[in-house]
């Protein structure tokens, strides 16, 4: 009812609340999708697009990578080396080892214990000579700690019988040294022995029984396993051994255990574990991890803030659409909406397009790096310079959100300048010549 008592029915109701889409995401959609007069513009825009989608894409695949290393030089080194190493701080070695065994599997994350002697040598078949790290196993105990057994190319560690003197091989070293199963290994022990002629060597013939292959070249070519009393008597231990190597549930728990046995331990030895002797390995991967993110970032920086120009060329072109929407009563910051809704859009989508380019290209790699390789005739990683021959990779999606949201920040922070800019236009200075 109006104030003089008449009743108006055509009135329409207020509308009561906030619109659920203001104006300013519809004009920066339609400042997207329609076609410019100045297509200069659209292919910067396409360009950023593109520069944005290339960037965020080889960050998840470098990182993917990255952590496919740092997996693959785990499960390899530890698949060989041992988890937690029990050694004597007697130079001759460690005498009572199954009471140090016993006492180390009585820790909650023990699963494994398997004695070990390890030494240097001199391997030679004909007129061939290698060196390489001799380590005698106890054949029954050791597939408890290691992964030797799953990578026998020939024979079994089954063969290694004390006082048959037989030597498994890893696959490097058994070509390098040209020799064949069932043929005699001389084996060198560089202690030597004092005779009326001087000091010798120490030299046994060993018979080759088994032939594996871990996958790492370190491995793969220096190291040879024998039954670990003939390793006692090559190397006069009598009945002492080098140490015990132990397996855990969780190989993470390492340096926690390490602790306990030190602490419960009654024998007199120095425990050590995978994070001390191959902490070189995974600090130097988490290192170049992190410096390839920060140098990757910086492609994604300089495409998403190929938006600042893109935007303030639209800015440019847009000036009299801006005057007549603040005569219309636009505030600054609707202005503002309106060109930050349109970079952002950009940014959006090249993201959106790096990250599944990104994906898909880390989940296939295996298939990818082969075929490229085959292509163009290259071999990306040598076994003779890389420990690892094959490319690996682990996608981890808690590194693509990181990635998506550090590429979206970005292209929003590309749209603030120009949008203020946009924002500071006076209506009438731009109106002045149309």
């Amino acid at each position: 009812m109006a104030a003089d008592g008449v009743v108006w029915h055509n009135q329409r109701p207020p509308i009561v609340g906030p619109p659920v889409f203001s104006y300013e995401y519809f004009v920066g959609l339609r400042y997207t999708r329609a076609k410019r007069r100045n297509h200069f513009i659209s292919f910067i825009s396409m360009t950023s697009m593109a520069g944005i989608a290339l960037g965020v894409a080889a960050l998840i695949v470098v990182l993917s990578v990255m952590n496919g290393f740092q997996k693959e030089l785990r499960t390899r080194i530890l698949g060989v080396a041992s988890h937690v190493q029990i050694q004597g701080f007697d130079v001759a070695g460690l005498a009572d080892w199954p009471a140090v065994a016993e006492q180390a599997r009585k820790h909650p994350q023990v699963i494994g214990a398997a004695p070990y002697v390890m030494a240097q040598g001199l391997l030679s078949f004909e007129r061939t000579v290698q060196g390489g790290l001799i380590r005698g196993i106890e054949p029954g105990l050791e597939n408890d700690v290691a992964d030797f057994g799953t990578n026998m190319k020939k024979g079994s560690l089954a063969d290694l019988r004390a006082g048959e003197f037989g030597v498994v091989l890893g696959s490097e070293l058994a070509r390098n040294l040209g020799v064949r199963m069932g043929e005699k290994v001389t084996v060198i022990a560089p202690q030597g022995q004092v005779t009326a002629a001087g000091v010798l060597p120490r030299i046994k013939q060993f018979r080759l029984v088994g032939i594996f292959e871990v996958g790492m070249y370190e491995y793969d070519s220096g190291l040879a396993l024998i039954n670990i009393a003939d390793a006692q008597k090559l190397y006069r231990m009598d009945a002492r051994v080098s140490g015990v190597r132990l397996k855990l549930r969780d190989l993470f728990a390492a340096p926690q255990v390490a602790r306990d046995l030190t602490r419960d331990l009654t024998a007199d030895t120095y425990v050590t574990d995978w994070t001390r002797s191959h902490a070189n390995f995974f600090r130097a991967v988490q290192i170049e991890k992190r410096v390839m993110f920060i140098i990757l970032t910086l492609i994604v920086a300089v495409a998403a803030f190929n938006i600042v120009s893109t935007l303030v060329m639209a800015v440019t072109d847009k000036q009299a659409d801006i005057a007549i929407l603040r005569t219309l009563g636009a505030s600054p910051g609707g202005i503002m909406k309106i060109f930050i809704v349109q970079g952002a859009l950009i940014g959006v989508i090249g993201t959106l397009i790096g990250v599944v380019g990104g994906v898909l290209l880390a989940l296939n790699i295996d298939v990818v790096v082969p075929f490229i390789e085959r292509t163009f005739s290259v071999q990306f990683l040598s076994k003779d310079v890389y420990y690892i021959s094959d490319l690996p990779s682990d996608l981890v999606w808690a590194d693509v959100i990181v990635i998506a949201l550090v590429s979206f920040g970005l292209s929003l922070l590309a749209t603030l300048y120009p949008s203020y800019r946009a924002s500071r236009i006076n209506p009438a200075a731009a109106l002045r010549y149309e």
